[in-house]
């Protein structure tokens, strides 16, 4: 064996660092003899390469076993960066034992390796134990530092002590955190002056280092910030952090003025007088900016009232009460304004935090004043023209002004009153009739107007009476007949009169009938509106009700008023299922005698429309008849022909003579009305029809109607002869094409051969003896 060099000799601990060119040799499996102890193999320690090392293949160590001589050992490694993912980083000389690198190394994704290192003969028998391989990646400033955030932002007060808290700053590093490669420095490279921030180098917390901060001056700072690794020294990023600077209430609001000068006209209120401004240097729309205002004298009876504008931050001064000229023509208001916050106490005291406002009041013709309004009396039935009613005095106002009061009439329907134009006094021109509809429960009203010269109005009316009991809407409606399905039934009131005589209704079963409350219950929803439900299952049908509706008048009207329920199966969404659809109509109200009434009036338009079909029906019949006439007294035993498109000429036996005549004459012989029928096989004609022809009196004057009437079809140009094609669908006139009416079509029958016909039994044999030349006796 080699001689066991000693424990530095053979470790190399500078082993794989870069700039060997020469790998030192290990003997792993040495042990080293102790006296006494067990023998142990050495430790090798980990071998170190540095990331991102570019000359490859870079051999990092030697492995050797003395068990054998060179050349007879093989050598092999495993583990991650060999046979494991990643792999292919390492590989060894099988022969030699020594390792190389052979791709580049990032510590951030890997930063050590640990092999296992055999020793085998060339038989593959194993030599030596398995031993441990650690390769070490050293890390290189290959990654720059990185903030977490582009944009930093922070707040802060105005008027902020030094040392108090903005934001923090955070940045990381992907090198070895044990290295200086990810040793960060914070800084503020740009924040413009004075310099009222600092960052704290190792935290990146940002904090104020003096006093100074105004909103009102500055409102937003850009700070720009750097970190750097290696101590500061390093790679380098920057960011940005945004500073708002947050309002307080340090400005103190000032009126622009010491003095404002409004008008206000007499006798209204609810109008806006005139404007208050005032300066704020706080924030806009902020409790810091928004001013309030008090006023602090000259307004006893409160007659006034200042308001805030949200967008101009101005008082609007407004009457609330009316103001009487001839009372007060003017008013000193001392007003005062502060803000909505209170004020810190570094605010200075404003300037004009108190103004004086003078309101002069305008004069107005102001309407004359009845003493009493409305005013009421009664009069006996029947007063005879001339009864004095009543005395209207009235009164102007404007006692710096002298008018004359004048009166007169607004409203009086009847014409029934007549008033003094001078004194107001009013009395009855006629009497009244009681049945009058202008008289509502005993109470007539009218109006009646004074005037002055400046032709001011006022109107007298008699108070509104309850003379109308409320009525339910709908009258019929539809439950389910289960208590725990659908809603209810909706109910609602309306009432003719006016408030305070209308709403709020009042809903209850009718206490006649205290049966209802068994099944029924009726609640209160708002003032018109109630919801009836079960109390339990019932039975399905129309029930009908008894509800009582009483208004909130004085004196109160009510009415009893029926409802008609229909009481029905429901889906699980609550609606009727169709086949409640009879009930639903019974419950909206069709009675018995309506439904008489509708099948009466079904039966009586069915009586009326039989005649009219069975004379219908018999014109059809005398038609067909007529167009077929000797059809079926013609029936023998051959077959018939649905769609026969033409009979031959000479067929006299099994073909109907009469379909040879000319569709209007058929018309006219068949149908006593309606329009006559038209054909289908041919264009409409406007040539005139022929007139009718007398049928054939005996068999022997059937080939002269035969030939006429092949003549006559040959001539007429609005029909093809019937011995052709008959035409189903005209498409004009005008074709380039011949006729077809002169095929097989002649005036002469002397070229004609018949006597074939003989040959087709007795029927044909007439035919044969009609056209051609007479068979001889046989």
């Amino acid at each position: 064996m080699t001689p066991l060099p000693s424990p530095d000799q053979s470790l190399g601990l500078s082993l794989g660092v870069l700039g060997l060119r020469r790998p030192s040799t290990l003997f792993p499996w040495r042990r080293a003899p102790t006296p006494g102890r067990v023998r142990r193999a050495w430790v090798i320690p980990p071998i170190s390469v540095s990331e991102n090392h570019k000359r490859l293949p870079y051999p990092l160590v030697q492995i050797k076993s003395d068990k054998q001589q060179l050349g007879s050992v093989i050598y092999s490694i495993q583990g991650p960066g060999v046979d494991e993912e990643p792999r292919d980083v390492f590989s060894i000389d099988k022969f030699t034992g020594k390792v190389f690198l052979n791709a580049v190394l990032d510590r951030e994704k890997t930063d050590r390796f640990r092999l296992r290192a055999f020793a085998l003969d060339l038989g593959g028998s194993t030599l030596e134990e398995p031993t441990d391989l650690e390769i070490v990646v050293v890390d290189q400033n290959d990654n720059r530092p990185v903030f977490q955030q582009e944009v930093f932002a922070g707040r802060v007060l105005e008027g902020a002590i030094p040392g108090t808290y903005v934001t923090t700053a955070e940045a990381t590093d992907a090198d070895d955190p044990e290295t200086d490669n990810a040793a960060l420095r914070y800084s503020i490279l740009e924040q413009g002056s004075p310099q009222l921030f600092s960052i704290d180098e190792h935290t990146g917390e940002i904090r104020t280092v003096q006093v100074g901060l105004d909103r009102e001056v500055v409102a937003v700072y850009n700070l720009t910030l750097q970190v750097a690794d290696m101590s500061g020294d390093g790679l380098t990023a920057t960011a940005s952090a945004i500073i708002t600077v947050e309002d307080i209430n340090d400005n103190a609001p000032g009126f622009t003025r010491d003095e404002f000068f409004m008008e206000a006209t007499e006798a209204v209120s609810g109008v806006d007088v005139g404007r208050l401004e005032v300066e704020d240097g706080d924030l806009p729309g902020s409790p810091n900016w928004v001013a309030r205002f008090t006023i602090l004298e000259g307004d006893p009876n409160g007659q006034f009232a200042i308001r805030t504008d949200p967008k101009t931050n101005e008082g609007v001064l407004s009457v609330v009460k009316p103001l009487d000229y001839e009372n007060c023509d003017q008013y000193d208001l001392r007003v005062v304004v502060r803000n909505e916050a209170p004020l810190q106490a570094v605010a200075s005291r404003p300037e004009r935090g108190q103004a004086r406002v003078r309101v002069q009041v305008q004069d107005v013709n102001e309407a004359p004043v009845f003493q009493e309004n409305p005013l009421r009396t009664s009069l006996a039935e029947g007063a005879a023209p001339g009864t004095p009613v009543a005395a209207f005095s009235a009164q102007d106002p404007d006692t710096q002004q002298l008018q004359r009061l004048s009166y007169s009439k607004d409203y009086d329907p009847e014409d029934w009153l007549q008033v003094d134009g001078a004194t107001g006094w009013v009395q009855t021109r006629r009497v009244l009739s009681p049945a009058s509809p202008f008289l509502k429960d005993g109470w007539y009203r009218a109006i009646i107007l004074a005037h002055d010269d400046a032709t001011g109005t006022l109107s007298i009316e008699i108070l509104e009476v309850n003379d109308h009991a409320p009525e339910l809407s709908p009258p019929s409606g539809s439950l389910c007949s289960k208590p725990d399905q659908g809603s209810g039934l909706l109910l609602s009131a309306t009432d003719e009169d006016l408030p305070p005589h209308g709403a709020p209704f009042h809903f209850q079963l009718s206490p006649r009938f205290p049966e209802l409350a068994r099944n029924w219950s009726l609640s209160q929803i708002n003032m018109s509106h109630a919801r009836l439900r079960l109390r339990h299952q019932v039975q399905e049908g129309l029930h009908r009700l008894s509800l009582l509706l009483q208004d909130s008048g004085q004196p109160p009207q009510q009415r009893e008023q029926p409802l008609n329920v229909t009481v029905c199966r429901c889906s699980r969404d609550g609606t009727c299922l169709p086949g409640a659809a009879a009930l639903r109509t019974g419950g909206a109200g069709i009675s018995l005698s309506a439904l008489v009434i509708v099948l009466a009036s079904v039966i009586l338009l069915l009586l009326l429309a039989l005649p009219v079909a069975l004379l219908a029906r018999f014109q059809q019949q005398s038609w067909d008849k007529g167009l077929l006439q000797g059809l079926q007294d013609d029936l023998r035993d051959n077959i018939l022909n649905y769609d026969e498109q033409g009979g031959g000429e000479e067929d006299q036996d099994a073909y109907d003579i009469s379909q040879l005549r000319h569709p209007t004459e058929v018309a006219t012989l068949s149908t006593p009305l309606g329009r006559p029928p038209l054909r289908r096989d041919t264009p409409f004609g406007r040539a005139r029809p022929p007139p009718p022809r007398v049928l054939p009196a005996s068999p022997a004057d059937i080939a002269d109607f035969i030939n006429d009437g092949l003549e006559a079809a040959d001539s007429d140009l609005s029909v093809p002869p019937y011995d052709t094609a008959l035409i189903y669908d005209y498409e004009g006139d005008g074709s380039v094409a011949g006729t077809l009416s002169s095929i097989l079509s002649s005036l002469g029958d002397e070229d004609q051969d018949y006597s074939c016909l003989q040959d087709w039994g007795p029927r044909f044999a007439q035919l044969a003896d009609l056209y051609g030349t007479p068979r001889g006796p046989e």
